[in-house]
């Protein structure tokens, strides 16, 4: 059987509809088709081997032979994968891709001799369902498929391919200059047979598809390599037909290692979703922008009084939640779920992520539209009818709603950018009245939210915790970097929350008992928070320990530049979905704040924000 690997072991590949985890090993341990929602035939990641996957490797590696040693990187500023195996006999090259389509779903693989001679194995195990299928492996015209539960998955490659205890196995080897290409497809198992491409031109055309995207990048400062591996991961995480953007292409890698907190990222938050946007539009990417807002209009326009925290990729709003009680979990941390309960939750700060995306793409220079005008005023006479309520927060609490602090600074950021817009003639709405709203929310925050006792702001009124999410407040504009209860907040976010490396947690977990989340468990250090962190430093003018920490953060990327949503400083492990967007999202922001506030002086803090994409 194989080992289990870590998280930070994988690698992805994607078509902006769905992605593939390539594990270090050469086994494709997760892929959903035909979209990052569906049902997974490869789910090894969540399971063992005989839960789906698909593994091309030397010989030698198979049976645990001293000698077979992997080096992997991505091709240039690319998605395309590629992984120098070295054994003793000699060396193969297995490159990894999925060709941006308008049809079927692809995943090509192409193993090359490089030196000497090579025996290769690849065994693809499908297991359509989330790994609880056992497909029909047949051939037909040449082709292997394996069909199973309304899915067909169709292998095709130059050499002879065989059915070995319900896996499709071939033995080949490979000598320098021989090129042995593989090709996975899929279609609904009424459907037709899918076309073959052409392997090279498909790697050909796909190592261009990203390169153009990433000479569209406009930053150009000494973090250029992790930016730009960071842009790319997040377009990954789009659906390209809606314009949806996945928090994560992953369902139910866990947040404590054999814990239970283990979530379905594979939908479209509206927070993770703005802040993602805000990212791209900060790195001169606008049509992505237009892509989204199109997406919003879709999601919410039909219905925007009663707004979702998160929707499907192509705006579906029933997310019913489950657990795949055959799936034993990724290191036997269960429940397995899929769906997502936190749907039908009420959280006020999302008001304030769309709201500022909406801004920020009409200072980036997105035409403003009528719908979109309808539907911002739509959504922010809503929020002056809830801002008052308790809710669940950003954190998506499953116990008892509260007044959390970040909330109302959102619903602040919604009422302030929303002015903005009428002030500049980009919205027509009742300016007096939204004036008195921001001063309203903006002085029962700092009077019901702060303790002055200990100088900071607290996670809810009255509560007695802090929480990461307050680094916000310089962040966007609420209060001044330099004003004392700022420098009081951060100063109890970094003694109460953070690790001695500088790491952040989002909040106190209570171990066994239920804690303020309504969960029992812990959790790693949260790679976003940690990125407000180093905001937060620098915004206080503590720049070097800023940049100190976001060097820090960056060493902990993988050997292919790719962050999971936590990391677990006691193991020096990754944890929780992965790729997250969220982390990326941290990697830009700081990048662009750092390079901004290095080379402005500190009383343009205003446009810094700004510039920095806030």
């Amino acid at each position: 059987m194989k080992r289990l690997p870590r998280i930070e072991q994988y690698g992805l590949i994607g078509d902006m509809q769905t992605s593939a985890h390539v594990c270090d090993d050469g086994s494709i341990d997760w892929l959903c088709l035909p979209r990052f929602d569906s049902p997974a035939p490869f789910a090894a990641l969540l399971g063992t081997q005989k839960h789906g996957a698909w593994r091309i490797a030397p010989a030698a590696a198979y049976v645990g032979r001293a000698g077979a040693v992997a080096e992997r990187r991505y091709v240039g500023e690319s998605l395309v994968l590629e992984t120098v195996w070295t054994t003793p006999s000699g060396s193969a090259k297995v490159t990894d891709f999925m060709p941006p389509r308008d049809g079927a779903p692809q995943v090509i693989r192409i193993v090359e001799g490089t030196v000497g001679e090579v025996a290769m194995v690849s065994t693809l195990r499908a297991r359509p369902g989330y790994g609880r299928v056992s497909p029909w492996i047949h051939e037909l015209g040449g082709r292997m498929i394996a069909e199973g539960g309304g899915d067909a998955l169709w292998l095709d490659t130059s050499i002879e391919l065989d059915e070995k205890d319900g896996a499709i196995v071939s033995s080949f080897t490979v000598a320098a200059g021989d090129t042995v290409p593989f090709v996975l497809s899929w279609e609904p198992s009424h459907g037709a047979a899918p076309e073959i491409p052409e392997p090279e031109a498909a790697l050909a055309a796909t190592l261009a598809f990203w390169e153009d995207l990433a000479s569209q990048c406009t930053y150009n400062g000494a973090h250029r390599e992790a930016f730009v591996r960071s842009l790319i991961t997040l377009k990954a995480m789009t659906y390209a037909p809606s314009g949806g953007i996945v928090a994560a292409p992953t369902a139910s890698l866990p947040e404590e290692i054999g814990g239970g907190r283990n979530w379905d990222y594979r939908y479209t938050w509206l927070r993770d979703a703005s802040t993602t946007l805000t990212a791209l539009l900060g790195s001169g990417y606008r049509q992505e922008a237009e892509a989204w807002r199109r997406w919003l209009l879709r999601a919410v326009a039909g219905d925007p009084e009663n707004l979702q925290i998160m929707y499907g990729i192509t705006g579906k709003g029933d997310l019913e939640e489950r657990e795949l009680g055959w799936l034993p979990g990724y290191e036997n941390s269960v429940p397995v779920r899929v769906g997502n309960g936190a749907a039908n939750q009420l959280q006020l700060d999302v008001y304030g992520y769309v709201i500022e995306t909406l801004y920020l793409a009409h200072l980036g220079g997105v035409a403003r539209c009528g719908d979109t005008a309808v539907l911002h005023q739509r959504l922010v006479k809503h929020l002056a009818e809830r801002w008052e309520m308790p809710d669940e927060g950003i954190w998506e609490v499953r116990g008892e709603r509260r007044h959390f602090v970040h909330s109302k600074v959102m619903a602040w950021v919604a009422v302030d950018r929303t002015i903005h817009l009428i002030e500049a003639g980009a919205l027509d709405a009742d300016l007096f009245a939204l004036m008195e709203l921001r001063e309203a929310i903006h002085h029962e925050v700092c009077t019901r939210g702060f303790d002055t006792g200990r100088n900071t702001f607290t996670q809810s009124y009255g509560s007695q915790e802090v929480d990461a999410a307050l680094l916000l407040i310089p962040r966007v504009g609420f209060l001044p970097p330099d004003d004392p209860r700022v420098l009081g907040t951060v100063g109890a976010v970094r003694q109460q929350l953070s690790t001695p490396e500088g790491f952040v947690r989002r909040y106190p977990t209570a171990g066994d008992h239920i804690g303020v989340d309504g969960l029992a468990g812990d959790e790693g250090t949260f790679l976003l928070c940690s990125f407000w962190m180093v905001d937060s430093l620098a915004l206080t003018g503590r720049l070097d320990e800023a940049r100190a920490l976001f060097d820090r953060l960056l060493a902990l990327r993988t050997d292919l530049g790719l962050l999971a949503e936590e990391y677990d400083h006691a193991t020096g492990r990754q944890l929780g979905n992965f790729p997250q967007a969220y982390s990326h999202i941290g990697v830009i922001g700081s990048a662009l704040l750092l390079q901004q506030l290095g080379s402005r002086a500190p009383a343009a803090k205003a446009d810094v924000l700004l510039a920095a994409g806030v």
